[in-house]
């Protein structure tokens, strides 16, 4: 499904969220800002967005970008390239539920709006907590739905509204008829922090930007 909607899966993501989704991955790097990673490991990196802005704002050393979208990581590889970044940014096919890595060899992990894709949630929860070293931190962040009046319903009503857009723009219905079911039945809040805490992480706390349509989690391996 996200090979087939690649080509225009950039401008989509900020066209939806009105450019709001730029802000997001800032806030959510600037949370790492502290540990002062070296090596970071991106999770559904898709087209190297977060990547791109974890370099920008933290200086690591050395990110790897991973994705099951062959197609989504080559347009990343493009966007490397033109950035001049390909030593210190690379991609790699990869399925976090069984990562051929190396256990405690990155300091921190994210995964931007993908983490509600994980066919096995707890299994590659752990396994990201296995190669992250002691200390590292993960943050997520994940698309979720507003609880209260008056956000709850605009929300219900922008989300009927979201397959027609992707529709007329990627010609890919499913696609787009997903985005707004998967938010809907994913953990979100006390249950995915809970979630977060069943498989090892520690000191799990979240934060709700934009009214809760998008919230960030973090965890830190002990």
């Amino acid at each position: 499904m996200f090979d087939e909607i690649a080509g225009k899966y950039d401008f989509l993501n900020h066209a939806l969220s009105l450019g709001i989704d730029k802000f997001w991955r800032k806030k959510g790097i600037l949370a790492l800002k502290d540990l002062h990673p070296k090596k970071i490991l991106d999770i559904a990196t898709g087209t190297g967005d977060l990547a791109l802005e974890a370099y920008r704002l933290l200086k690591p050393e050395k990110i790897l970008g991973i994705d099951l979208s062959e197609k989504m990581m080559s347009i990343g590889r493009k966007k490397i390239a033109k950035a001049g970044l390909t030593d210190v940014i690379g991609f790699d096919r990869q399925d976090c539920a069984g990562l051929p890595l190396e256990n405690d060899s990155f300091d921190a992990a994210t995964v931007a709006f993908g983490v509600r894709n994980f066919g096995q949630l707890d299994q590659s929860l752990q396994e990201i907590l296995r190669v992250l070293k002691p200390g590292g931190k993960l943050m997520i962040l994940e698309l979720t739905s507003p609880d209260f009046f008056p956000m709850r319903q605009a929300y219900q009503l922008y989300s009927k509204l979201i397959p027609i857009v992707g529709n007329r723009i990627s010609r890919n219905n499913a696609a787009y008829r997903y985005l707004p079911e998967s938010i809907e039945v994913f953990p979100q809040g006390e249950e995915m922090k809970a979630i977060l805490e069943k498989n090892g992480f520690k000191d799990v706390s979240y934060r709700k930007f934009t009214f809760g349509i998008c919230t960030m989690y973090l965890g830190t391996k002990g």
